[in-house]
């Protein structure tokens, strides 16, 4: 969006003294003392999330807002001074769409953490954004209820960050992601105007959906202040089975059979060979190392065991070379936990990851994890994947070193040819990373130069001076 882009002063740290001690007086005229972070040392660990080849500037400042008076006060001045602002939350996105722009006001939100509300018969939680995933998940447990999304930084990124990014998760399959839980949002839109949009009932159609609108743009067409999230009642426990594959192209079809003949699993996981050793040399958890592909599968219905036996006898059809049903909840999270190593467990292989998020129609599942390990071979690096199997969401991870500049650029190129690969089987650059720096380019391939220019306007409507997030999404 860089011809958004118009901020008249340069309240970089090293820039002249008068426009940034300005910037920083009129910010803390509205901000408690310990709200505005000017410190360098500081404000630099604010400048990215945990994305590689993603470029960060250095911010002027940090803020770290309590309320939604002071959001605004800080959107009313950055908008007075010109200064781009780049809303955080716990910074755990994996597509630099967190990153501090140069001489922008980083606005991290996670101070605003607290639960509002938690209605039992309208189903529904009322949360501010730095709220954490798990804590929100805990707190409606209390109450019998369920929030589903859950994605596998749970335990430290925060409900306006998955809200942003629109994030997944393990029961996406089932539950679905973000997006079909947010039923409605305060908003505080560039220039401090508070926006309340969507709604707390069942149901409601009334006018334009500005709330999804919201879901998924990254911080760049307002800030989330308030969401209004809707639960479900907690299901009971689920049981998770684990089938051992000689091919991905087995496990794809297996795949395939489960949700063809209309089962509802509560996640169906898929995790390749590469993966597989990784979590073993890590965590020592005993899995299978000669096999190709690991499929996880549970269900959280009344008769899980009954549901595990069905998909059990598909996986054996489809060529699973064993098949095993966990006896109880234990035996079920130990599997689970072995699927949440994952990425952890493949970022010990070298020292420096790339996790790609390329989603694809379930029917091309397989064609997309054999592209996959073809363009490993052809770039000659280790990539590891783990997939929402259910859902088609495949996270190829491409292990390099980042000190080796040779290997950089090769861990580069295979990352851009698998969305290439993933946007040539019908499927989309990313299924809930988001977009942010990563995938700027690719985004206007996916969309056409029509519904990049479309999105450009909308940006232009909230937004006409380009100020918040500039530089992510186009």
């Amino acid at each position: 969006m860089d011809d958004l882009q118009t901020p008249h002063r340069d309240p970089r740290p090293d820039a002249p003294a008068g426009p940034r001690t300005a910037l920083l007086a009129d910010l803390r005229a509205g901000l408690p003392a310990d709200a505005v972070l000017a410190d360098p040392d500081v404000t630099a660990s604010y400048a990215h999330d945990m994305a590689s080849f993603c470029a960060a500037g250095t911010p002027a400042a940090v803020v770290l807002p309590r309320t939604v008076e002071q959001v605004r006060h800080v959107m009313r001045t950055a908008t007075a001074h010109r200064v781009p602002v780049v809303p955080q939350g716990a910074r755990t996105g994996l597509s630099g769409g967190a990153n501090a722009s140069e001489g922008c006001v980083v606005l991290s939100l996670v101070k605003m953490d607290r639960i509002l509300e938690i209605d039992p018969v309208d189903r529904v939680a009322v949360v501010e954004p730095g709220v954490v995933n798990a804590v929100l998940s805990r707190a409606v447990n209390e109450h019998g209820l369920y929030y589903p999304p859950d994605p596998s930084s749970w335990e430290s990124c925060t409900i306006g960050g998955n809200i942003g990014t629109a994030s997944g998760g393990l029961c996406c399959v089932k539950y679905g992601v973000t997006a079909e839980y947010v039923l409605g949002l305060d908003v505080v839109l560039a220039d401090g105007r508070l926006l309340t949009t969507g709604r707390r009932t069942a149901k409601g159609v009334a006018g334009y959906d500005l709330t999804r609108l919201f879901v998924g743009s990254e911080g760049s067409l307002g800030v989330v202040v308030k969401a209004v999230l809707a639960l479900k009642p907690q299901p009971p426990a689920q049981l998770v089975l684990a089938a051992e594959f000689p091919s991905t192209d087995a496990a794809c079809a297996a795949v395939c059979a489960i949700m063809e003949r209309g089962h509802t699993p509560s996640l169906l996981e898929l995790m390749d060979r590469t993966t597989v050793q990784a979590v073993n040399r890590m965590a020592r958890m005993g899995l299978p190392e000669t096999t190709e592909a690991l499929l996880l599968c549970a269900f959280d219905t009344p008769d899980p065991a009954a549901d595990l036996a069905a998909v059990g006898a598909l996986c054996t059809a489809a060529g699973a070379t064993e098949v095993v049903p966990a006896a109880d909840a234990a035996e079920s999270e130990l599997l689970l936990q072995a699927r949440r190593l994952s990425l952890t467990a493949l970022e010990t292989l070298k020292p420096a990851t790339m996790i790609d998020d390329v989603c694809v129609p379930r029917t091309r599942l397989a064609e997309m994890l054999a592209g996959t390990t073809a363009i490993a071979e052809e770039y000659a690096l280790t990539i590891g994947v783990c997939a929402h199997a259910g859902d088609g969401n495949t996270h190829p991870v491409v292990c390099f070193d980042h000190t080796d500049e040779d290997e950089s650029r090769r861990a580069r190129e295979s990352f851009d040819a698998i969305m290439a690969l993933g946007l040539s089987l019908g499927g989309t650059i990313t299924g809930e990373h988001g977009v942010g720096v990563l995938k700027k380019e690719w985004l206007a391939r996916e969309l056409g130069p029509v519904g990049v220019e479309l999105q450009r306007e909308i940006k232009r409507v909230f937004d006409p001076l380009g100020l918040l997030n500039p530089g992510k999404l186009f």
